[in-house]
């Protein structure tokens, strides 16, 4: 089945706070709010709001920080690269994406008290 994207940067702009918060269906304790939801369901991405999460549970650099800047940088190639930052602009986790369909060159997600969110929410 496909699906058409139809995310774009200038509809994240809307999202300023978020009325709910959405619980990840496999990592319980971690939540994503709208806006994080909005670039799920429009971009086709619910798998970067599952790599986040998982990462939470699957490496302790990502776990030891606190404050998280998710980078997904996309390739004409449709190649990318999801990277990890502390906060400091410290990378400590990096993953080579073989293909991916986002339709966004790039988007930052930020992930602090158990929560995904655009940074213009937080």
């Amino acid at each position: 089945m496909t699906t058409t994207k139809t995310l774009n940067k200038g509809d994240l702009r809307q999202f300023t706070g978020s009325e709910t918060w959405w619980r990840h269906g496999l990592v319980r304790d971690v939540v994503f709010t709208d806006g994080a939801k909005y670039v799920a369901d429009a971009g086709g991405a619910y798998w970067l709001l599952d790599a986040i999460a998982f990462a939470q549970r699957g490496d302790k650099a990502v776990a030891a920080a606190e404050f998280q800047v998710w980078k997904l940088t996309v390739k004409a190639d449709r190649t990318g690269t999801l990277v990890c930052e502390d906060g400091n602009c410290n990378a400590v986790y990096t993953q080579a994406l073989d293909y991916t369909d986002f339709p966004l060159e790039e988007i930052s997600l930020y992930f602090t008290d158990k929560t995904i969110l655009l940074p213009s929410e937080y």
